[in-house]
């Protein structure tokens, strides 16, 4: 039963390998030499010329948080997958009822962000 988990937890093993790894070599050979140029807020190579009029929309971060939720929840799915065809009938119910609950706090969570006005 624990050699099913195997790959993910080689997959997961490796992947934090690399993600240190490359934090660690990037901070060793990577240039570090700190500029008022450097250190000034990058918009896109234009110098800013004034301070925006209005606060930035929260929309667009209720949408990449929502992403992220749903996105990590996808990574549930794995164990799942490698016992399917072991759970017959029971796992299709269960991935069913966990597809309709999914559905729905969508849903729910898309009805609840708030509008936002365009032009106002």
């Amino acid at each position: 039963m624990l050699s099913d988990y195997l790959p993910i937890l080689l997959m997961l093993g490796l992947a934090t390998l690399f993600a240190v790894a490359s934090i660690f070599i990037a901070s060793k050979v990577g240039p570090f030499n700190p500029t008022p140029a450097k250190l000034a807020p990058y918009e896109c190579g234009i110098v800013p010329e004034r301070t925006p009029r209005e606060r930035f929309p929260i929309k667009f971060y209720l949408i990449a948080m929502l992403f992220i939720i749903f996105d990590v929840e996808v990574i549930f799915f794995y164990p799942f997958a490698v016992i399917f065809r072991e759970l017959g009938l029971f796992g299709l119910a269960w991935e069913e009822e966990g597809s309709i609950r999914h559905s729905v706090s969508r849903m729910i969570l898309e009805r609840a962000r708030p509008t936002e006005r365009i032009g106002a």
